[in-house]
Order: C-alpha cells, then sequence, then structure tokens
C-alpha cells in the first residue's frame, strides 16, 4: 500500500529501509526525500508512521502472539 503517493513510497520501502538499519525519524525522512520539492509534507508530519513500519521488523512478539 502507498504511505505516500507524492514520493510513490510503499509500506515495503519503509520496511525494506528498517531491515537496512534505518528506523529514526529523521534518518527515513532523508531517505525518501520528505518535505523536499514535489512533495505536500503530509507524510514528514505523520513520519511516526514510518517509524512504526520501519522497526515492524525488528519487533519481538509479544507473548499472547507466541504460539507455542
Amino acid at each position: 500500500m502507498y504511505i505516500c503517493l507524492c514520493k510513490g513510497i510503499t509500506e515495503s520501502d519503509v520496511r525494506s529501509a528498517g531491515r537496512s538499519g534505518l528506523v529514526m525519524a529523521c534518518q527515513l525522512k532523508s531517505k525518501f526525500g520528505l518535505k523536499e520539492a514535489g512533495c505536500c509534507g503530509r507524510c514528514s508530519k505523520n513520519i511516526q508512521e514510518f517509524v512504526e513500519l520501519a522497526t515492524s521488523e525488528h519487533r519481538l512478539p509479544s507473548p499472547s502472539e507466541v504460539r507455542t
């Protein structure tokens, strides 16, 4: 799913960046060129969504999510 139409950024793009170690808001803004020319800035205001997606690859499951 697209999360930034201006730049054509998808959820998988952000998850891939997270797997590469880019998980901080400033890193993601720089990687994807948020707030640069041609971007409305809306996704930069909602950067937490990017951070959550990027870190989702590194998050350990909670005990209730683990099946034995």
